[in-house]
């Protein structure tokens, strides 16, 4: 069929979009470079897979299959209230976080607001905002040599903030960078934002890090009507198949949201993995355990090979290069080793690595090494 181009007829937001670029998958991988045996280290997937409680749960759930799932998600919503101390109406479920972010986008932001992000932010906040033809305003990241390199500065993100902005978005730990914000000054910045600005403090690996240094965001909620969290369980709880995640919000706002929120953007077996997944603490400490072990490993391996590593608590590493990382993530393809590129993010020499099992980060460290020796 002979292409037309239809982008004059599209909204200015979608006129010059870039859409976000998943990891590889490792068919398309395989296929392309006739490797075999591959292994993927690139979407801070959750190498244990999904907790057992879960895949019961959706075992279960195959025989209703023709019936359409409950578009309310009523018991995910009970058991998300019941873990989060909140009223189910402060929920808006979410086919993945990216979801509810988008969802955000579509409610607060038009052309003439503002959203403020930091320079190394989740890419999903900037798509959202140009789509819906917002100005968006970014603040600089902490130097590379400070004692957070290239995190979250508040004080650059408060300097943004003006009378038109309507939201600022949060990474706690941020995405790609794996650094955070101690949980007592980002709750003072929250404090400090007009009445009119949403603060989205988005938690998607919130399970693996250290919550008395990060705080928790959905406990302020009481406190702060202009606070959203969101969450997701593609991570810690490996999901990522099913894409279901959550925003926890005051009722009022979350009434909004529910309002553009397509009906059955959650499918059935999705709530029904989900909901159980809640319930397997057990996979979870199994989890944050084999991430920080892997991230010792890994942060070892990589510092006995001269690369620099940015701190993290999420269970990815942000890795440093002293040449520019395309041709490494290349070689690496071929050796079958999918990690990611960070260039679109403007760090050309890095590349994020998520934490894998002991075999895999092993793999990784000794093609890295063979690598690494050749000029």
């Amino acid at each position: 069929m002979k292409r037309f181009d239809f982008s004059s007829l599209a909204v200015p937001g979608v006129q010059q979009l870039k859409p976000y670029t998943p990891g590889k998958p490792i068919a398309e991988l395989e296929r392309e470079y006739g490797v075999r045996d591959s292994i993927k280290l690139a979407s801070n997937e959750n190498p244990l897979g999904a907790s057992p409680l879960a895949l019961e749960a959706i075992r279960e759930g195959l025989e209703d299959l023709w019936l359409y799932p409950d578009a309310n998600g009523f018991e995910l919503k009970q058991a998300l209230a019941g873990k989060h101390d909140v009223e189910p109406d402060c929920i808006t479920l979410g086919n993945g976080s990216n979801d509810v972010l988008v969802f955000l986008a579509q409610v607060f932001l038009q052309p003439g607001l503002e959203a403020v992000f930091s320079q190394y932010c989740f890419a999903v906040y900037p798509i959202a905002c140009q789509m819906v033809g917002a100005t968006m305003r970014v603040a600089p990241a902490l130097a590379a040599d400070s004692g957070m390199p290239l995190g979250h500065d508040l004080r650059a993100l408060y300097q943004c903030v003006g009378p038109e902005t309507r939201m600022v978005f949060i990474a706690n730990p941020n995405n790609p960078t794996g650094t955070w914000l101690d949980g007592r000054r980002l709750k003072d910045f929250v404090g400090s934002l007009p009445p009119h600005t949403i603060c989205v403090i988005d938690e998607a690996y919130t399970e693996y890090a250290d919550s008395e240094r990060l705080g928790n965001a959905a406990s302020w909620l009481g406190e702060f009507p202009n606070l959203v969290v969101t969450r997701t369980f593609s991570k810690a709880y490996g999901l990522a198949g099913l894409r279901v995640g959550y925003a926890l919000s005051n009722p009022g706002l979350a009434d909004l949201l529910n309002r553009v929120r397509p009906a059955f953007n959650v499918n059935s077996l999705a709530l029904a993995a989900a909901r159980a997944a809640l319930e397997d603490a057990a996979f979870i400490d199994r989890s944050r355990q084999v991430n920080a072990e892997g991230m010792a490993q890994l942060r070892s391996g990589f510092e006995a090979l001269g690369l620099s590593v940015i701190p993290s608590a999420a269970n990815f590493l942000l890795v440093g290069f002293d040449r520019d990382a395309g041709t490494i993530n290349e070689e690496l393809l071929r050796a079958g080793i999918i990690v990611r590129p960070v260039a679109n993010y403007g760090l050309p020499r890095h590349l994020r690595i998520t934490i894998g099992r002991p075999e895999q980060n092993r793999r990784l460290l000794e093609a890295l090494d063979r690598i690494l020796e050749t000029p």
